[in-house]
């Protein structure tokens, strides 16, 4: 938006600055006009009298033709500043898209929240939790966090050592909180299904999970670890 306003304050003293240019020479013009020896005119013949009117004529209709085309241009430049002002826009809203799909904005919504946990004889493994997630997904989930960490489709989910998870970097442990954004009704009737839902087989295996919470605005923050490409180029292929 920076960049927007100072493409805005040029723009606005470029039109400053071709109005005073043209605006000073129609005074010139006319000037020159009201500035013409009375007297001169009195004692010309009635053939010269003709062409210095025609000559003055010509001089006040070039005038009227310069004023015109400045007002054109004027408008112009308003249409410029107004388009660069949609553009700006527009490249704002995309920005923010592209943040909100690549989890750089935090969120809020409607949708689900539950809680899994290791029991004293099973825990909980990542192919548990990446099943959990498929699932959500599937039902519609828009953005998924466990322990408010961001789920990305970029990040990974790994299991080093026994009771440590990592996800996209981070560790995080059990109990696992889940949250999901997305149509609620989906989402809970999705892993809610009976015997083959995610709940009653989970439920199954000795898991402990809680009964699913439907809350109307639910906050999944951004993801903030650093993913800088190192590797990848822009352009052509050389």
């Amino acid at each position: 938006m920076k960049k927007a306003k100072k493409n805005e304050i040029i723009m606005a003293i470029i039109i400053g600055g071709v109005c005073i240019i043209f605006f000073a020479i129609m005074f010139m013009q006319f000037k020159t006009i009201e500035e013409t020896d009375i007297t001169a005119i009195q004692n010309m013949r009635e053939t010269e009298l003709r062409t210095a009117i025609a000559e003055w004529k010509g001089k006040y209709e070039e005038a009227v033709e310069q004023l015109q085309a400045n007002q054109k241009s004027i408008q112009e430049y308003k249409q410029k500043i107004e388009k660069n002002e949609e553009t700006s826009d527009l490249i704002e809203k995309d920005s923010q898209e592209s943040n909100r799909k690549v989890g750089k904005i935090n969120v809020y919504g409607e949708g689900i929240v539950l809680t899994i946990a290791d029991t004293e004889n099973e825990k909980v493994q990542v192919l548990d939790l990446i099943d959990l997630i498929s699932e959500l997904r599937y039902a519609g989930a828009e953005a998924i966090s466990i322990n408010d960490v961001r789920i990305l489709s970029t990040g990974y989910i790994s299991q080093p050592y026994e009771g440590i998870t990592v996800i996209g970097g981070q560790r995080v442990s059990s109990p696992f909180v889940i949250k999901a954004i997305g149509n609620p009704t989906y989402l809970a009737s999705t892993l809610s299904l009976k015997d083959s839902g995610y709940i009653d087989r989970y439920r199954a295996y000795g898991l402990s999970i809680s009964d699913i919470e439907i809350k109307k605005n639910i906050e999944i923050v951004k993801d903030n670890t650093d993913r800088e490409n190192k590797y990848i180029k822009e352009g052509e292929n050389k």
